[in-house]
């Protein structure tokens, strides 16, 4: 009985994980440089500079996020095929075409909510 409750805990901890990690996260985002540009990302696809894609250092490759830039309220729907940023202060880095729709090209870094869908 006491591993049947002990399992039921767990299960209860990891769904509310789950859903912690769907919730929305604010930082900074920063974009690769196009010389980077068909260099293999760290799910194996190469880096599209043209393509609306994004690093992130948990979240599972193929996840959807909605990046929404602070200052301008634009934003863009990105997927995860990278890990990064490796910045510490930074959350995401984003494609140069995701940090064009986010009017971040010549800031190079920008305040940034990231939302999963």
């Amino acid at each position: 009985m006491k591993k049947v409750i002990r399992m039921l805990s767990m299960a209860a901890l990891f769904a509310v994980f789950l859903n912690t990690a769907s919730a929305a996260e604010e930082g900074m985002a920063s974009y690769y440089a196009d010389s980077l540009h068909g260099n293999p990302t760290a799910s194996g696809e190469p880096y599209d500079k043209d393509a609306l894609s994004a690093a992130h250092r948990t979240l599972k490759f193929g996840t959807r996020g909605k990046v929404t830039n602070l200052d301008n309220g634009q934003s863009v729907t990105v997927v995860i095929n990278d890990r990064g940023p490796h910045v510490k202060s930074r959350l995401i880095d984003v494609s140069g075409e995701a940090a064009r729709q986010l009017g971040m090209l010549d800031s190079g870094t920008a305040k940034v909510r990231l939302e999963v869908e």
